[in-house]
């Protein structure tokens, strides 16, 4: 395994070699120099993961260093140092471009827990960067580019969707609310001979029953008090392309006889008329229900269930293909942070081991709401459990499995351990709680003064600014 690589820039002697010295027997490959002019040397020729950077040097100081050096720091963390340390001077550097800032003199562990956050940063950037690389070599490679995913169940109804996709027969697409249907239909579309003419989506329980028949077939003028003109309906639209016809299960049943009629005739009547009208449409049909169970029900004709069923295609829920999760919060992420103009870079790992691990009732679409809340909440470049809406807490595998989802320990220090353990589970009371302390305290089996005493110590309200 190659030793990260560190250069020291400070003008102290002393100070480099102390650090030389503390950093090397922690893994690092280190190099040092004593002032920014070397530094921006060393850099133009080589490249470091990580750089410990003092404030005040001859020639050119630290900010100078960071300004100057810009181009070819690249995604190098920078840790700034000083013994003038002030509030407005870590503003500055932060703004100039560095990680972090430490103030002068500092313990060694200060120094070490730098580096240590600064390679868990970069070792989220580095995973962020692959998954969007894979979602982009995705949404390349499939002919469903509004699809993502890469699991053996979704490429598996990609491939049978791309062998349906050029026939004209009529598809029945099945799934769960909000698996992502229409996506489908409209990959059917995409990859068919009528790619170039119109899609045209409908959900046939959105629309009253009395108004149903004229959006589907038209009306003629007078046909109805209100139809002051005449007007083509969808199946007349979408000629020579594609209609879907989604939730067809809440189809009346008068209109599932025109809608054979349709289906078996190539033609329609439009409401008043005399005359019925040719159409070239290829029908797929979409449905969350069982029309099987509503045949037997006697609420969906058997003979239009057949003509309906032609081919059929059934898109998985989000639960049967959670490898695909963590591409669907990055391709979400992207939509949003575009759409809102948030700066989001993704998640740390318990946030998205919560995401995972999930059950997702609502498929995709619940999944595109919760990204949306997190990232319009997130305080921070990286979405936290904090961030994320309390349900998900305790909904996925049980209150059992969510400190295990939340957690991340990263130490053997039964202490420590033990102060990660109290601080996650006070930030996911608080966060079920909506922000009560005092339900909060009661949740976690704690006396209120003990609860504000551990926030403060642990620095909660100052984190999680929603919990102040």
């Amino acid at each position: 395994m190659n030793k990260a690589k560190l250069l020291i820039v400070d003008d102290e002697p002393n100070m480099c070699t102390m650090l030389t010295a503390m950093v090397a027997r922690h893994g690092y490959q280190v190099q040092s120099c004593a002032d920014g002019e070397a530094a921006l040397s060393l850099i133009a020729s080589e490249q470091f993961d990580f750089i410990l950077c003092d404030v005040k040097m001859p020639k050119l100081d630290g900010l100078g260093f960071l300004e100057q050096g810009r181009e070819h720091l690249g995604e190098t963390t920078v840790i700034m140092m000083s013994a003038y340390g002030t509030i407005d001077l870590a503003i500055e550097a932060m703004r100039a471009g560095a990680y972090d800032f430490i103030s002068k003199p500092f313990k060694s562990d200060e120094v070490l827990l730098a580096l240590k956050k600064a390679a868990e940063r970069e070792r989220l950037r580095r995973e962020n960067a692959e998954l969007k690389r894979r979602l982009q070599t995705l949404q390349a490679a499939t002919g469903f580019g509004a699809m993502i995913g890469a699991s053996r169940a979704i490429k598996a109804l990609f491939a049978r969707a791309e062998r349906l996709a050029p026939y004209d027969a009529t598809v029945l697409i099945t799934g769960e609310s909000g698996t992502g249907k229409e996506l489908v239909a409209r990959g059917l579309h995409d990859l068919s001979p009528r790619s170039g003419q119109p899609f045209i989506a409908v959900n046939c329980g959105a629309i009253p029953d009395q108004l149903l028949e004229s959006e589907l077939f038209g009306n003629v003028k007078g046909a109805f008090t209100g139809a002051d003109t005449a007007r083509a309906g969808l199946f007349e639209a979408a000629h020579g392309g594609t209609l879907l016809l989604d939730e067809i299960g809440e189809l009346p049943l008068t209109m599932q006889v025109a809608l054979l009629r349709v289906l078996q005739e190539r033609e329609v009547r439009r409401l008043g008329a005399t005359r019925t009208t040719s159409v070239d449409v290829r029908v797929v049909a979409a449905t969350a229900v069982d029309l099987s169970e509503a045949v037997a029900a006697g609420s969906f004709r058997d003979d239009l269930y057949y003509r309906v069923n032609v081919l059929n295609l059934r898109v998985p829920p989000l639960r049967e293909r959670r490898e695909d999760i963590p591409l669907l919060c990055h391709h979400f992420v992207k939509k949003f942070n575009n759409q809102f103009g948030r700066s989001i870079n993704g998640f740390t790992p318990a946030a998205l081991k919560l995401l995972s691990g999930y059950q997702w009732p609502g498929n995709v679409r619940e999944l595109e709401n919760v990204i949306q809340h997190a990232v319009l909440m997130a305080p921070h470049e990286m979405i936290e459990v904090a961030d994320l809406p309390t349900g998900l807490g305790v909904s996925a595998e049980g209150a059992d499995s969510a400190l295990s989802l939340a957690l991340g320990l990263d130490t053997l220090s039964v202490k420590a351990a033990r102060a990660l353990v109290e601080a996650q589970l006070i930030r996911l009371a608080l966060a079920e709680c909506g922000g009560n302390k005092s339900r909060a305290a009661d949740l976690l089996e704690l006396s209120y003064p003990s609860l504000l005493a551990k926030i403060k110590e642990y620095g909660i309200d100052r984190d999680d600014g929603k919990f102040v």
